[in-house]
């Protein structure tokens, strides 16, 4: 179940970020966070969402606007070293609740409540309309892409605002799609340094009991992506987005609470 799952979300999402708001982590996360830990699907979505950008590079990487990158992403960067520490700070926090329900023990945590109310938040960027047609001026690059890259590094949801703030750069579509899949890559990096150098170091090791999972959620990704660009641009998600922004805030409230 949880390899039908997985690969299955990862496959939809791919695709449908090449052209919409949220992005592969902000869904992959929560699918991952069904079958593990919070911070080893945070982790394993970390693994994927590297390796999905890097495919969609060689994709769309060709069309990226330089400039606009330079602007957007080096912030973005920094940015995204001080959210993936500022996650590993609340990693270590002690539970702030314990309860059982169902003869089972849950644990409500800083890092739960966390990361469930960012996917709850976001889930709104799918849900209300006013949220979907949010775009910024060209000016405000620069803070688009720290506020974008410190929530990529604090939970792995930077699709949205991203999108949100490149909308009004003046780039074509080719070119919106390659600046966004750029500087996806380049916050990445940057968070995935800080998992790795700290908390992160232990909860990678984990992933080598799910490593399969991990490269078969990768492989699906790719798919999608592959798909995606060959898809017709003008494809309406409104129907989709209703529905993934239903199913975030139903996993952030599981999250949230301590039931996942």
């Amino acid at each position: 179940m949880d390899y039908l799952v997985v690969c299955l979300v990862a496959v939809l999402v791919s695709a449908l970020t090449l052209f919409s708001g949220f992005g592969l982590g902000t869904v992959l996360m929560p699918a991952f966070a069904l079958f593990f830990p919070v911070p080893v699907a945070v982790a394993a979505t970390a693994v994927v969402h590297l390796a999905n950008n890097i495919f969609k590079v060689f994709l769309v990487g060709r069309k990226a606007d330089r400039g606009v990158v330079a602007s957007f992403a080096i912030p973005g960067a920094i940015a995204a070293f001080i959210g993936a520490a500022l996650l590993t700070f609340f990693a270590h926090l002690s539970p702030l609740y314990a309860y059982r329900l169902g003869g089972q023990a849950h644990e409500v945590t800083v890092v739960k409540l966390v990361i469930g109310a960012l996917i709850i938040g976001f889930a709104f960027f799918e849900l209300l309309p006013r949220f979907r047609l949010l775009a910024f001026n060209r000016k405000y690059l620069p803070w688009g892409g720290f506020v974008s890259g410190f929530f990529g590094g604090l939970s792995g949801n930077q699709g949205a605002l991203r999108s949100a703030f490149l909308l009004k750069a003046g780039l074509g579509k080719e070119a919106f799609i390659g600046t966004g899949t750029v500087s996806a890559i380049i916050v990445d990096i940057a968070r995935m340094l800080v998992y790795g150098l700290s908390f992160y170091t232990s909860k990678f090791a984990d992933l080598g009991s799910i490593w399969t999972l991990v490269l078969a959620a990768s492989l699906a990704a790719f798919l999608g992506a592959f798909v995606g660009t060959r898809l017709v641009k003008t494809i309406t998600l409104g129907t989709i987005q209703n529905l993934v922004g239903i199913m975030l805030v139903i996993i952030g409230l599981g999250i949230g609470t301590g039931l996942l």
